[in-house]
């Protein structure tokens, strides 16, 4: 079966880096780790694939190649030189022992980038290194000016552990909460999230769970929502939507009827249809949702699952969005521009 990341788990730090000077690179980003992975024995993987029962924080400094193309992400195979000018690279990882040294230097990086943040959630099959460098090429290819912040579940980055990542990812749900709400007692204006595939489906049920505590909107924090790819059951869904209720703020969904990925997925949950490539759009817009269909554009992937980063139009798009809605709600310029994407 496909997975989200499809990627051998590779180390993330190298041993020997070719030296290079900032004016060779085309981009140098931090993204900030809250994970419910275990620390690997090996200290050049990081973070491995077991599960931890608390979560563990840290700050990965990835630098881009000036060889980059939208949407594609070079990664060093194995046996070549830690090249910058050449392939994706991690120049540092800094661990936090503490949730508060963590968020003080998180607080601290969304300051000088004035007060927004986005939260992403990867999907199954994805190696801690996977996450960051897709994490770190959507901040890049969309222009993203905020802090990011990746939530990293457990996931064991095989395509045989497809029952072992939705029970991680069941684990997951309360420390993507704490971790939301850490987030919202930040100096943070303004919180979105991007989810993907079985990401998708923690998400859905922490905001649940937020809505449950009568919080859903993180005091007025949370930003748009952007599902892409959602490994949801179609009934699972509904019953989730209607706990949170219509929301405020744009739910954006990213579905394609041509996603492989979500068809194997639908088998092994007995024939049952998956959100991301459920034919019935009105069906689903009925419960506040944006809606749309990318079944006519065309990814690199050739499982058709990771469109909404893949695409350059659209990972364009998001980044657009997500920049220039900074009234929240009234501008809905750019959520129509995605949507007519998707209707081409």
């Amino acid at each position: 079966m496909a997975g989200c990341a499809g990627h051998q788990t590779q180390e993330i730090l190298g041993s020997v880096v070719v030296p290079t000077t900032a004016t060779e690179i085309a981009g140098n980003h931090s993204i900030f780790i809250a994970t419910t992975r275990k620390r690997s024995d090996d200290p050049n993987k990081v973070f491995d694939g077991e599960r931890s029962a608390t979560l563990n924080y840290a700050r990965v400094n990835v630098t881009v190649p000036p060889v980059h193309e939208t949407g594609q992400i070079e990664r060093r195979s194995r046996g070549t030189s830690n090249d910058p000018t050449k392939y994706f690279m991690a120049s540092e990882v800094v661990g936090y022992d503490a949730q508060p040294k963590f968020a003080s230097a998180l607080n601290a990086d969304i300051d000088a980038r004035g007060g927004r943040v986005m939260v992403f959630v990867h999907g199954y099959n994805t190696g801690f290194d996977d996450a960051v460098y897709r994490l770190t090429q959507i901040v890049h290819d969309s222009g993203y000016p905020g802090t990011p912040v990746l939530f990293s579940w457990a996931s064991g980055a095989k395509t045989t552990d497809y029952v072992y990542d939705k029970e991680s990812a069941a684990a997951a749900r309360d420390q993507l909460e704490v971790t939301l709400r850490m987030l919202a007692q930040t100096g943070a204006r303004r919180i979105d999230i991007v989810a993907h595939s079985m990401g998708t489906w923690v998400t859905m049920e922490t905001l649940r769970q937020l809505a449950i505590t009568g919080d859903r909107d993180l005091n007025g924090k949370l930003g748009d929502v952007v599902l892409a790819s959602p490994d949801i059951d179609v009934d699972v869904f509904k019953s989730q939507m209607r706990r949170y209720g219509k929301p405020d703020k744009p739910f954006i969904l990213l579905l394609s009827d041509d996603d492989r990925a979500l068809r194997l997925s639908g088998l092994i949950a007995g024939s049952r249809p998956r959100v991301g490539d459920y034919r019935d759009a009105a069906d689903l817009a009925s419960y506040g949702v944006t809606v749309v269909d990318l079944s006519n554009e065309k990814g690199s992937d050739s499982f058709n699952h990771t469109k909404f980063a893949d695409n350059p139009v659209l990972v364009k798009m998001i980044g657009q969005r997500l920049r220039e809605d900074d009234g929240f709600a009234s501008d809905r310029n750019v959520t129509d521009r995605i949507s007519q994407l998707g209707g081409q």
